[in-house]
């Protein structure tokens, strides 16, 4: 019997893998299987048994396969009674959770942190006021009379205000429409707080400017001029980097 290497694999199944290339190929059939949707969230791949046989591999070589797969975030290994290897939700959590700990453990310099948010932000906001429509609308200015509301207390809710700020900016992403913004400002927007706990004390005054900031904002998404929220955004993001840097002396 001669064994098509080239030949696709059935919906639900594998093929023979590569004898020269055993574990590599594993892992990219697997994990084209999972990404082109013919495994879905919470399907549960064949027995252990069932793709050894059918990659024609040892126990060793598969079970390293699937650590890699578990790695990338594809799939998840059960153990017990009624473990195997499930297909994860999200292939996005490893990169987040890469991401995160770096922002969080201030891996990244400040001054890069401004850099990117500065210029991702601004397009995000941009789109933002081109796409949205009333729901989006209400729902940012819920949270601008939360923040107002927490405001009215000065300095003593501090933390309550920056985190209706960060939903604030997270809101804006999810206008824009697009996944990839959309993610970058989440996990950005989760993990910043490290950054402000070491430079950015408590200040009655910042926290005024920066609910100025997000009202002008506001406006400028409302009326639609997606130019002026970009600016507007931008200069909101540069000057909460350079109060950090003048009241901490910091410049890497």
């Amino acid at each position: 019997m001669v064994t098509n290497h080239n030949a696709p694999p059935q919906k639900g199944g594998f093929r023979a893998a590569r004898q020269n290339r055993i574990f590599q190929d594993i892992v990219e059939q697997i994990q084209e299987a999972i990404l082109s949707g013919q495994y879905q969230t919470g399907d549960v791949l064949p027995s252990e048994r069932e793709l050894k046989e059918t990659f024609q591999t040892s126990r060793g070589t598969l079970r390293e396969a699937l650590r890699v797969l578990e790695q990338k975030g594809l799939i998840e290994i059960r153990l017990g009674m009624n473990g195997g290897a499930f297909v994860k939700g999200s292939i996005s959590e490893p990169m987040a959770e890469s991401l995160g700990l770096m922002i969080r453990y201030r891996k990244i310099s400040l001054l890069h942190l401004n850099e990117f948010r500065e210029d991702v932000e601004g397009i995000v906001t941009a789109r933002a006021a081109e796409r949205a429509d009333e729901s989006d609308i209400k729902k940012l200015d819920g949270l601008l009379a939360e923040a107002a509301k927490i405001m009215e207390n000065g300095k003593e809710r501090w933390l309550e205000f920056l985190a209706i700020d960060k939903l604030f900016h997270q809101e804006v992403a999810q206008i824009s429409r697009n996944p990839i913004y959309i993610f970058m400002h989440n996990v950005i927007h989760s993990n910043i707080q490290a950054y402000y706990d070491e430079f950015l004390p408590p200040n009655e005054e910042i926290l005024k400017e920066n609910y100025r900031d997000l009202s002008d904002i506001f406006e400028a998404i409302k009326k639609r001029k997606p130019d002026q929220a970009c600016a507007l955004v931008q200069n909101h993001v540069r000057r909460f980097y350079e109060h950090m840097v003048s009241h901490n002396h910091y410049v890497s």
